[in-house]
């Protein structure tokens, strides 16, 4: 094998991890060395884009036979289906420990602790209607553009997240960021950059309230539990969602 065929193997490689690691779609890949998933991560925000590509695909089908809400609610369901709810997983387990009156090491024991409490059924119920809201309000203009743009910068903002203090050794954020460098940075900017500029000012103001979201996430997951755990980065990918559907969804009211 050649230098630019173990190139292209090891780009297959890494497109492939990031794959399965995004998605429920079925993959065969050799198993991850320590770094491989920061590596693979300058493929997030494609495969982001793949996400939104059917999503919005979906969306269009589903508006032919249904009305918006139940539309929405397809839609959304079908979000979670496909990544197979790796991020609403982690939404849940942020709510139950992040908001529990606990010491840092007490919250990090309950992010690890399988089941689901009181706390992490009403947010991920609570989010799951908003999202649901803010897909039925969208402009049908819009809608192939944001169905692109959430999902692509979201998995953007798995990176800066990554690179932040670990509130745990060995745990899989750490490994995530041992493999992340400024080429992977690099090319994982290049799909957000694209959809921000062809998006115009509504795009602009999206990707704004996502990047502040995700900075959000950072500051009280660094203050709650002194780092950013696997689970972060999960809620990082939902709020920031939830930011770009928001502001799509936004309406300016009419001035009589």
């Amino acid at each position: 094998m050649n230098a630019l065929e173990a190139r292209f193997a090891r780009a297959m490689k890494s497109l492939l991890l990031a794959l399965s690691f995004l998605t429920v779609i079925p993959v065969k890949i050799s198993a991850p060395q320590p770094g491989d998933l920061g590596r693979a991560a300058m493929w997030f925000p494609f495969i982001g884009l793949g996400l939104g590509a059917a999503l919005g695909a979906a969306h269009t089908a589903l508006g032919f036979i249904f009305p918006p809400p139940l539309t929405a609610a397809l839609v959304v369901a079908l979000w979670a289906a496909i990544t197979g709810g790796l991020h609403l997983d982690g939404l849940a387990d942020c709510c139950d420990g992040l908001l529990a009156a606990a010491s840092p090491e007490r919250r990090l024991d309950i992010m690890r602790d399988p089941r689901v409490g009181a706390f992490g059924v009403v947010g991920v119920v609570l989010f799951l209607a908003i999202k649901i809201g803010a897909v039925a309000s969208l402009a049908p203009g819009s809608t192939p553009h944001v169905f692109l743009l959430a999902p692509g910068l979201a998995r953007w903002l798995i990176l800066p997240v990554a690179v932040q203090p670990p509130a745990r050794a060995g745990g899989m954020g750490a490994d995530f960021a041992l493999g992340l460098s400024r080429l992977v940075f690099t090319g994982a900017a290049l799909i957000p950059i694209t959809l921000m500029i062809i998006g115009g000012w509504q795009a602009l103001i999206a990707v704004a309230l996502a990047h502040v979201a995700a900075f959000a996430v950072i500051a009280l997951a660094r203050a709650r539990l002194g780092g950013v755990t696997g689970d972060v980065l999960g809620l990082t990918v939902e709020i920031a969602e939830l930011a770009i559907l928001l502001a799509f969804a936004f309406q300016v009211p009419s001035v009589p």
